[in-house]
């Protein structure tokens, strides 16, 4: 694509999903190049040889930089020459968090705030930071410091002129078969003949693919306005609807469906606009976005005009959003190569 033609992009906490994800869509374009930022060596050496394999003669394109999004010497370290940066590094268990949420700060707050820190200094053209839709009405470690991680985002976006840094932030629901997601577990559940393990039934999930979890950030990228939080408008199902369909795609008896009840820090339904957002947001057809609050602690100048006539959208959660059945789930499922080639080994 154009805007990437000879540019560098940085993926922070590039090699879990996402990041696999956007090397797939972009390593093959006219980008200059793709850096790679993570701590853990391993999976940056496992994804090396992935891409060997599969792009040999792209791979030349991706370079791999060890380093911690916590210590600010190594992110800026990384930064000389970067043009844009998607920010993917986060702690992202809920159950996990609650237990070590000092960690999460650490991460999805301090991290945050040492890669904008870092890109600014360096002229980097433009940040898209990652969120969740834990973040909306957060109730749990993970989703307090992913909210405080788009007000960090929000209010270094007011500090730097658009034209020098861009930065702004999407927000999304579960996406479907990323690593330490759900349908994973239940296939090897399945395989190994074990229990379908649902948490409550009647839970409802957002549900996307990592196709459209990288378009959402691409959509940020190319319309964004710096401190916007960009939404994409996505389906929902229930629990029980999602594990049905993955039973029903492997052959599965729908009663092997266990409840073992909610896991520390989970809600009953997601958010991905609050009612206050709600007020402001702007419907872009797919997508939705949310401007920044840009006025100033001077509040006695807002004082005499009041707040504008708000939006009629309310709330949009995963409760009153599109609802999937066992037939469209499925039918979702199928789009996804991991479900193919999981499906393709059992043959």
């Amino acid at each position: 694509m154009s805007e990437f033609t000879g540019k560098t992009l940085l993926i922070v906490g590039g090699t879990g999903s996402f990041g696999n994800a956007v090397l797939n869509r972009y390593l093959k374009t006219d980008i200059g190049e793709i850096r790679v930022f993570s701590r853990d060596e391993k999976k940056q050496d496992d994804m090396r040889h992935l891409f060997q394999e599969k792009m040999p003669e792209h791979v030349g394109k991706i370079r791999f930089f060890i380093g911690d999004v916590r210590d600010p010497s190594s992110v800026k370290g990384v930064m000389h020459g970067v043009d844009h940066i998607f920010h993917a590094a986060a702690l992202k268990q809920v159950p996990s968090c609650e237990f070590f949420p000092m960690e999460a700060l650490k991460t999805n707050v301090i991290g945050l705030d040492n890669v904008l820190n870092a890109a600014i200094d360096e002229g980097v053209k433009s940040v898209v930071c990652l969120s969740t839709d834990k973040a909306a009405y957060p109730i749990n470690a993970m989703g307090v410091t992913k909210a405080l991680a788009e007000r960090v985002a929000t209010a270094r976006s007011r500090t730097v002129p658009e034209d020098k840094t861009k930065i702004c932030c999407t927000r999304y629901g579960n996406v479907m078969c990323s690593r330490g997601s759900v349908i994973p577990l239940w296939i090897d559940q399945i395989k190994n003949g074990q229990p379908v393990t649902v948490t409550n039934p009647d839970m409802t999930r957002f549900i996307m693919s990592l196709e459209e979890a990288v378009t959402l950030v691409e959509f940020a990228f190319l319309n964004g306005h710096t401190g916007d939080i960009l939404v994409q408008k996505a389906p929902a199902c229930t629990i029980l609807t999602l594990a049905k369909a993955v039973c029903r795609l492997f052959g599965a008896d729908e009663g092997r469906i266990k409840n073992i009840g909610i896991r520390h820090g989970e809600k009953m339904a997601e958010t991905l606009l609050t009612n206050e957002e709600c007020a402001r947001a702007e419907d872009l057809g797919g997508f939705y976005r949310v401007p920044s609050d840009n006025r100033t602690l001077n509040y006695d100048n807002f004082f005499s005009k009041g707040d504008s006539q708000r939006n009629v959208l309310t709330e949009y959660t995963s409760d009153n959003t599109t609802r999937l059945d066992v037939d469209a789930v499925i039918e979702k499922l199928l789009a996804l190569p991991y479900i193919r080639e999981q499906l393709e080994d059992r043959s």
